[in-house]
């Protein structure tokens, strides 16, 4: 009343201007409360999501890495043969222990096991010896390759039947499944050798066989009396 009587104003007019003041308070207390301080959740580390895509090892792998994997074709005198998928890096070792370990008696003297693989290898235990195994010498039968007895009973029976020897594999007319054949060369090193033919014209010698990738001194000293230029 007493600021009715100083105003002049009427009471609904007084009653209209406090309302007004109301809502206004109102809409600023709810601007504020908006615009207050507030925690923010972390994101997740990307991680977890990672490791989730990463597919898990099939049985008989080793577990799968990101820095890559090679695929062999593990058979013969083993437990689990198969084609396994193995860390960049494994050897025939590794390979072997994917597939189960070797069999009791398979003979492995000829297998260098501390060998790196190649994507796409085969690595075949205590198999019979390829063609042109026999021109290594008459000790074939416990000789250089992977396999010992059946490699004996073929020079056993070539050598009752009066069949010759197979000559030696030439590196410039051999195609990439007869070069396949050799003891140690799988279809990776096949292809190699014969991109290495293409790129120089052909081999002018046997010792030019250190100069492909994949081939060393060993694999050499057990291919060099299997081939010829």
């Amino acid at each position: 009343m007493w600021l009715q009587l100083r105003s002049g104003l009427e009471l609904r007019t007084l009653a209209a201007l406090a309302v007004v003041l109301v809502v206004a308070v109102l809409l600023a207390a709810q601007h504020f409360w908006a615009g207050r301080p507030r925690s923010v959740r972390a994101p997740e580390t990307v991680g977890a999501a990672g490791a989730a895509a990463v597919p898990s090892a099939l049985p008989g792998e080793l577990p799968p890495t990101r820095t890559g994997r090679v695929v062999v074709d593990v058979g013969g005198e083993v437990r689990k043969p198969g084609v396994l998928r193995l860390p960049t890096g494994s050897r025939v070792a590794d390979a072997l222990r994917a597939a189960g370990g070797v069999k009791p008696g398979a003979d492995i003297t000829g297998l260098n096991r501390a060998r790196v693989l190649m994507d796409g290898e085969q690595v075949v235990v205590g198999g019979p010896a390829p063609p042109g195994a026999a021109h290594a010498g008459a000790g074939a039968a416990g000789g250089t390759g992977i396999g010992s007895g059946a490699a004996g009973a073929g020079a056993g029976a070539g050598a009752g039947s009066g069949a010759g020897a197979p000559g030696p594999v030439s590196l410039n007319s051999a195609t990439v499944e007869q070069l396949d054949t050799l003891p140690g060369v799988g279809p990776v090193l096949a292809r190699h050798i014969v991109d290495y033919r293409t790129r120089h014209g052909g081999f002018r010698s046997i010792e030019e066989l250190r100069e492909v990738n994949g081939i060393g001194a060993r694999r050499f000293a057990d291919l060099q009396p299997l081939v010829q230029p």
